[in-house]
């Protein structure tokens, strides 16, 4: 239990600040191509509270984290925020801007993956304080976070934020027709997890983004 709780405080603010700078990331990218449509919703915010959803923030994530952490010894994380609105139609190039709008989420999530990485490195350096331990595991619980979520998100399938930018990159019947996955995307997700391939391809990816930023940062404990 008490292995449990200490992974729930460490894990905490950097889920909750993930998720909330990833969305928050769409909506001010959004407005800077034209489209307003978050900013009027007050979803261009730092504020935690106004991107969670109460399920996909809280419940789910938790859940799994006790479960997996009593079941099979490993704290295991999913979860999702309320989507920032977005009217791509408002958009000054909407074929082009949606691009970047959906590449804001993934940048912010590398952003924060450095961020943490120099908490971490900050801990490194304090070893005789007693700040030490706590900023190099939450440094390390934010950057493994950022980095699955990056990931995750640049898969090109809709409505991932991956998905979003195959829809502008290909051309414009192709990208018309892929787009129309997106109602399927979240089962073809979870078939992709369930049958092990979601892993075998994002985890390389994952491994190699966390030894750069290893290397980068003289990480090593």
């Amino acid at each position: 239990m008490d292995s449990i709780i200490q992974g729930i405080a460490i894990y905490a603010l950097p889920v909750i600040f993930a998720i909330t700078m990833h969305e928050a990331a769409h909506g001010y990218v959004a407005k800077h191509f034209g489209d307003n449509t978050a900013g009027a919703a007050g979803r261009i915010s730092l504020n935690p509270v106004r991107h969670v959803d109460m399920i996909g923030t809280i419940a789910v994530p938790l859940t799994l984290f006790i479960l997996s952490k009593v079941t099979i010894g490993a704290g295991l994380l999913f979860g999702w925020a309320k989507p920032v609105p977005v009217n791509f139609n408002n958009l000054r190039q909407p074929k082009r801007d949606m691009l970047w709008v959906a590449l804001a989420g993934p940048a912010a999530n590398f952003f924060m993956a450095l961020c943490w990485a120099m908490v971490m490195k900050l801990g490194l350096l304090m070893q005789d304080s007693s700040f030490a331990v706590p900023m190099i595991l939450m440094g390390k619980a934010g950057v493994n976070i950022n980095i699955i979520l990056m990931v995750l998100n640049l898969l090109p399938l809709p409505p991932l934020d991956g998905g979003r930018m195959m829809v502008s990159l290909l051309p414009g019947r192709l990208g018309y027709y892929f787009a129309k996955i997106e109602p399927y995307g979240f089962m073809i997700l979870l078939v992709l997890l369930f049958s092990g391939i979601l892993g075998a391809v994002i985890l390389p990816m994952i491994t190699t983004i966390n030894l750069m930023l290893v290397w980068l940062f003289d990480l090593y404990i």
